[in-house]
């Protein structure tokens, strides 16, 4: 005796060498035996023999008609042996019945399975849209393995182009198109984005870095919703001073100015004024709600994404020529220059100038300060005292530390074609300590009111190397000062409109907008951090970009650097540290020679190898 059986969800047949009424001990054809229950049986059967009948009832399955079977069927559920004789119309054989129940079970889309060997057909509407679904994958798939083709062969799909941006950016990881991309990309070893820059798909490498990263932090575009006209503050009364900003000439968010004013007995009032865009943007409003959002200015080479939109800038910036709103903090300084004392207004003040670095650095530096003492400058005598007096502050403040690294900043442009230029400019030039000095010294006094105060801040801290910001004041190492915040920037960092809106309450004498573990201030907080690092993070990947489009377009094949430790060198032609495998045994400072090799725009990435050695010590 054969029995026929299901197991598993399959169909098995076997040789019984025992019955047991409620299990049978069966032999399959390849020789295993096993134990079968009795009620897992659909056919018992003597002939064929159980090693030829799986190949017979498949042979009879294989020309079954589906469809035809399908249309033999009522609605109501049946079982395959009733089915079988309407079909064959005769009894059926053992291998007849199990090849119409193998057609059964091996077509779910018409089959509904109801019970061991019982079925229903599926309703016509049904078995309609599971037809029309198959047809639809299988359409899919021949589309799929004709992308891959392409994508192997290094073509662009047509199908592709009105979806590069999706691709790109923002992929439908169930897509197609998608799903091909990434199966070619595997099988040629490469990223996506690599495979659609092979094809063609990316002839502009920079507007790719820079749509990724508007892309992910700024979805809606980078320009800005419609917004109520900007709100100025009246009333404010007008100090009785003309002040100075210094700027780099492609600033036009002008947050700080300067003023000096001779006292009696040779002291000098110095005012330090600060544009005050909190007196216009209230908290529930909706440039609020912007300014929020983007939390800074992002910068790069060739652009910028501003914080503010131009009309609220353009009211606020100290512009030239101008009476602006402004929190403006004043000192007292004795001829010795230490400070008698301070004090904090709500003003506006006359900006009489904007200068710029490139105008003041043929006469205000080093070489002219150490040569003749004076400025040859409309201002020379007041930049004359801020350098003498930003010396003081420093030695102050840092006391016989050694000075920082002295390594030059960089500074690009890039014209309308496309080319670009790089520039060194030392770090620590007498503009940027002045301007710098001014600014720590009003961040760090208002740090140290609020501190006192007992209000809460986004304050800057520092202790073991790392720079974090806290709701709660703390040393600031690096600095060396007891307390220190930004509030010097308020056009460009939300950290530093926060802090302001805080200064501004405390000189008012009204509540803090911002009360002890405010979730929103908190809030802020976290998110200032994140979107701090995010955009410094961006800023240095398109200056590392610009910097080895530079490298293709001067052609260089060679160029010199200095290494910092091991392997790592630092390029002085741009800002590029990297590791020099085939660099050995070169001490920290030493200047060597490095060959330039392939260089990969897409992955940011520079072959250098050592050539020789320029200075050993």
């Amino acid at each position: 005796m054969n029995v026929f059986y299901e197991e598993g969800g399959e169909f098995k047949v076997g040789l019984v060498l025992a019955d047991n009424d409620t299990s049978l001990q069966v032999e399959a054809p390849h020789g295993k035996r096993s134990k079968v229950k009795s009620s897992a049986v659909l056919l018992r059967f003597e002939a064929p023999g159980h090693t030829a009948f799986m190949a017979e009832a498949q042979r009879e399955a294989d020309a079954i008609d589906v469809d035809f079977l399908w249309q033999c069927c009522g609605a109501e559920e049946f079982g395959y042996e009733a089915l079988a004789s309407e079909y064959y119309g005769h009894p059926p054989s053992a291998a007849e019945s199990a090849a119409v129940l193998m057609r059964l079970h091996g077509a779910p889309m018409y089959f509904y399975k109801k019970g061991r060997g019982r079925y229903r057909a599926a309703p016509e509407d049904a078995l309609k849209a599971a037809l029309a679904s198959v047809e639809r994958k299988r359409l899919q798939a021949e589309a799929k393995a004709a992308y891959v083709a392409e994508l192997a062969e290094r073509r662009l799909p047509g199908a592709f182009r009105p979806l590069l941006d999706q691709l790109l950016y923002k992929p439908d990881r169930n897509g197609i198109e998608w799903k091909a991309l990434e199966e070619a990309a595997a099988a040629a070893k490469l990223t996506p984005v690599r495979l659609l820059e092979r094809c063609g798909a990316l002839p502009d490498i920079h507007a790719w870095h820079l749509n990724r990263f508007l892309h992910e932090h700024f979805p809606r575009g980078a320009g800005f919703p419609e917004l109520p006209p900007v709100a100025l503050p009246e009333g404010l009364p007008l100090a009785e001073v003309e002040a100075y900003s210094i700027d780099d000439a492609a600033t036009t968010e002008i947050d700080d100015a300067f003023s000096l004013q001779a006292l009696p007995g040779g002291a000098r009032r110095l005012g330090i004024h600060i544009a005050a865009p909190a007196l216009g943007i209230a908290l529930d409003s909706p440039l609020e709600a912007v300014a929020r959002e983007r939390l800074s200015t992002v910068y790069f080479p060739g652009g910028k994404i501003t914080m503010l939109p131009d009309a609220a800038v353009d009211a606020y910036t100290l512009a030239a020529g101008r009476d602006c709103p402004a929190l403006s903090i004043y000192f007292d300084v004795a001829p010795d220059f230490s400070i008698l004392a301070h004090e904090t207004r709500i003003e506006r003040v006359r900006i009489a100038d904007n200068l710029r670095h490139d105008a003041l650095e043929p006469v205000f530096n080093a070489e002219v300060l150490a040569a003749a003492g004076a400025i040859d400058h409309p201002q020379g005598e007041a930049l004359a005292w801020l350098w003498q007096f930003s010396g003081s502050r420093l030695h102050a403040r840092k006391g016989d530390m050694p000075p920082p690294e002295d390594r030059p900043e960089f500074t690009f442009r890039v014209d309308d074609h496309g080319r670009v230029s790089i520039g060194r400019r030392p770090r620590g030039t007498p503009i940027d300590r002045s301007v710098a000095e001014l600014m720590i010294l009003a961040n760090s006094t208002w740090a140290g009111e609020l501190h006192a105060a007992g209000q809460p801040a986004l304050y800057r801290v520092q202790s073991g190397g790392k720079v974090r910001t806290s709701t709660a004041a703390g040393p600031h190492d690096g600095l060396g000062v007891t307390h220190y915040l930004w509030a010097t920037s308020p056009l460009r960092r939300y950290a530093d409109l926060v802090n302001q809106r805080q200064l501004i309450a405390r000189v008012r004498g009204e509540a803090p907008v911002y009360a002890g573990k405010d979730s929103t201030l908190l809030a802020a907080m976290r998110d200032f951090e994140a979107a701090h690092e995010i955009y410094g993070e961006f800023q240095r990947g398109m200056e590392r970009y610009w910097s080895l489009r530079w490298l293709q377009q001067e052609g260089l094949a060679a160029v010199s650097a200095t290494v910092i430790r091991e392997n790592l060198v630092r390029l002085d032609a741009v800002p590029i540290v990297q590791r020099v495998p085939s660099l050995a045994n070169a001490q920290p400072g030493a200047r060597v020679e490095l060959a330039v090799g392939a260089l990969d725009l897409l992955d940011l990435g520079v072959e250098l190898e050592f050539k020789s050695m320029l200075d050993a010590a």
